[in-house]
């Protein structure tokens, strides 16, 4: 990915941060939130499928509730998001409707893409929206989450999104121009990093860690976000959010802001990041005809070409796939657990519903989460 490529990019994840989903802590910028509706609709316009990550909940809740500081308290600061993530929500939504976008709102914590049954469920209704054109807007919690309001921000959230959703492109809005190579409160000269590396061992020392006053990550977060999102491939470009335009010029390459570039091609990183992530929790042995589809031509596991299974394992665990004569050929993520897919051994895709009765994937292992050995 670079400037000249991410006109193609063809998934994006955009993340706005509270210092400019508010007015100065007044409650929401709907002027700000229009034109970026507005923007997003003419990006649908041209192919994109778009993610919304918005903050803003506890901040627009402080305005609504008449609060000048921000809540200590764990509970007020629950309390205090879930009156605002009403506001925040009707305010996206009425904006998309204006351009005849349907908007849902869908509500994360960690937890829901760290633990892999969770992952795979939301994916499958993240996918399913985009296909039905869509806009997710997608913000943590805060409401029932203790972990994400101590410890989480939507930088980190955005990035875990675009993991999730094998997105092109994190592109985190904020209210500094992007990353540079000193600070430049202190350093009139610093100069704006535009397009950098994530090998580059030098960025560390230039994000700093200054956080806003509303908000609860600074541009350490935002490059710890891009780390991130860059473990399935995902590039990120950090920008100034109230530049004109400012959606629309990344997607015509304009040298707009920072762009942070993954070392790994997204699918070899995805599945770099699949392998790392447990040990193998089951077996799935294969037919001829299946090992073969899978070994030459790289597809999807379907359940008519499992002979047998072995071991106890939930939806989400990592499965070893072996061809009749007990040698591994690859390993990927089961869309079922242990017990459903005894069920559905060697059936058919239309038999799974009727073995089943509920079809939560066609596929036993998809192809997207299978890795060759």
């Amino acid at each position: 990915m670079n400037r000249q490529t991410l006109p193609n990019s063809r998934r994006w994840v955009i993340k706005v941060g509270s210092s400019l989903v508010t007015a100065k802590g007044q409650g929401l910028d709907r002027v700000a939130i229009a034109d970026w509706c507005a923007q997003i609709a003419a990006l649908r316009a041209e192919g994109r499928q778009i993610v919304l990550v918005s903050s803003g909940a506890v901040a627009e809740g402080m305005a609504r509730l008449g609060l000048k500081k921000r809540p200590a308290l764990l509970h007020e600061l629950q309390a205090t998001a879930a009156v605002g993530q009403m506001g925040l929500v009707r305010a996206y939504e009425a904006e998309f409707e204006k351009h005849g976008l349907r908007a849902a709102q869908i509500l994360l914590t960690h937890e829901d893409v760290a633990d892999r049954g969770r992952y795979l469920n939301a994916r499958g209704t993240f996918n399913t929206l985009l296909d039905f054109g869509v806009v997710p807007v997608v913000n943590e919690n805060d409401t029932v989450s203790t972990d994400e309001i101590r410890l989480g921000d939507n930088d980190t959230l955005g990035a875990l999104t675009v993991n999730l959703i094998q997105a092109d492109l994190l592109v985190i809005l904020t209210d500094q121009d992007g990353l540079f190579d000193s600070d430049p409160r202190s350093n009139p000269d610093a100069k704006l990093v535009s397009e950098a590396d994530l090998a580059d061992a030098r960025l560390v020392g230039m994000a700093g860690d200054s956080k806003g006053v509303l908000g609860r990550g600074g541009m350490r977060t935002k490059l710890n976000a891009a780390y991130t999102a860059a473990r399935s491939g995902g590039a990120t470009v950090i920008a100034h959010g109230r530049e004109p335009d400012a959606l629309l010029r990344i997607a015509r390459g304009e040298a707009l802001g920072t762009l942070l570039k993954p070392a790994e091609a997204p699918m070899a990183a995805r599945k770099r990041w699949i392998a790392g992530q447990m040990q193998v929790r089951g077996r799935l042995h294969l037919d001829a005809g299946a090992a073969r589809v899978v070994r030459e031509q790289g597809k999807s596991l379907l359940p008519v070409g499992v002979r047998r299974i072995e071991g106890e394992f939930e939806r989400g665990d990592l499965v070893s796939c072996l061809d009749p004569e007990g040698r591994e050929i690859a390993r990927g993520l089961s869309n079922y657990g242990a017990g459903e897919a005894g069920k559905i051994l060697g059936a058919k895709s239309e038999e799974v519903l009727t073995r089943l009765g509920v079809l939560a994937e066609p596929e036993l292992v998809h192809r997207d989460n299978l890795i060759l050995v």
